[in-house]
């Protein structure tokens, strides 16, 4: 009985000894993967979300700024890059930044179902690709313009005229991604002659630029301000919760870039940069872009999003990425000497 007792006991022992050493087993650690990003800081929670649960052994780590402030810190870390991917950031950012080497190339699993204007076709496999489209819009504040009289402007050319002088904002072209597509499409809808001039109207009535390309609509749905130039996507989030807003697609087109992706050519967590490339183009994150943005890079996805102004789409200018980063440096210098004292301060 006693053998029995002691047997007994040093079997349990032995369990519980062997469960410890099982349960002091380390579990497997996760991947931090640094991702660069200039998406709005009110979106990404769930895009780390849903991808961390499609991919639970990755952890995203994000850095996020406005797009000219993300491209700058690339530039600055060019010679020894900290990001394992830049994801979505403007496309034309990323062509800026594949001309010095940054990045691998890489076919995600699905790039096949993209529409192929919305990925890098010069290169095989593709250094970037394009993720949704952002659009430039008009926030107008209707009680603000029923305030002080102003009409609700329909083109781009209106806001020159006198009635707006002090109640326009727009986003600096050097800090943000809005703002270089304000400009580099005003110059390829008018030529750049034509493009300076109109910008130097138009400088007459701002009241002041901002850093980010989301702040002029915030301001506007705020009513600090009366029209704030940004994009759609603020626009209608905005009016959506309830602002007296008005979104307007400029009738002479309007200017877009795409957000795009990238994997950095030195990442030390490839296999996890790909995963994100992967999930990045597939049909559920497809999906949770079209939640918010009216364009996404896969065809028969995107569904209409509420108060996006109608028929955006079609008055997307034919925009010239390359020709955009090939003279975004000039563009940006020639900006800041003619208008950078009304910036906000940084």
């Amino acid at each position: 009985m006693k053998s029995t007792w002691f047997s007994s006991l040093g079997l349990g022992l032995a369990t519980v000894a062997t469960a410890a050493i099982l349960g002091a087993a380390p579990a497997k650690a996760k991947t931090d993967l640094l991702v660069y990003t200039a998406v709005e800081a009110d979106e990404l929670k769930k895009f780390k979300t849903a991808f961390e649960k499609d991919n639970p052994d990755v952890n995203i780590k994000w850095v996020r700024d406005s797009t000219g402030i993300i491209t700058s810190k690339l530039l600055a870390e060019k010679e020894n890059p900290k990001a394992d991917i830049v994801w979505g950031v403007a496309a034309t950012s990323l062509l800026l930044l594949a001309d010095y080497d940054y990045f691998q190339g890489y076919a995600p699993k699905g790039l096949d179902k993209l529409s192929k204007k919305y990925y890098d076709t010069t290169n095989t496999p593709p250094l970037w690709v394009g993720q949704r489209a952002w659009i430039a819009s008009v926030c107008f504040n209707t009680v603000e313009g029923e305030k002080y009289k102003l009409p609700i402007p329909a083109t781009w050319e209106d806001l020159t005229k006198p009635v707006y002088k002090g109640h326009v904002i727009m986003p600096n072209p050097n800090s943000s991604g809005t703002g270089f597509l304000d400009v580099s499409s005003w110059i390829q809808i008018q030529g750049e002659d034509k493009a300076w001039k109109y910008m130097d109207a138009l400088h007459k009535n701002i009241a002041r630029y901002t850093h980010s390309g989301s702040k002029p609509c915030k301001l506007a749905a705020k009513g600090e301000i009366a029209i704030g130039i940004s994009f759609a996507y603020r626009g209608a989030k905005s009016k959506n919760e309830g602002a007296p807003l008005e979104v307007i697609a400029p009738s002479e087109g309007v200017g877009w870039d795409l957000e795009s992706f990238a994997i950095v050519k030195n990442t030390k967590n490839l296999k996890a940069a790909q995963a994100l490339a992967d999930w990045s183009v597939s049909k559920t994150a497809q999906e949770i872009y079209n939640e918010e943005y009216a364009v996404v890079a896969m065809p028969g996805i995107a569904k209409p999003v509420k108060n996006f102004p109608v028929g955006i789409e079609d008055k997307m200018i034919k925009n010239d990425f390359k020709w955009a980063a090939a003279n975004r440096i000039r563009i940006l210098d020639e900006w800041r000497k003619r208008y950078d004292g009304k910036s906000e301060p940084k």
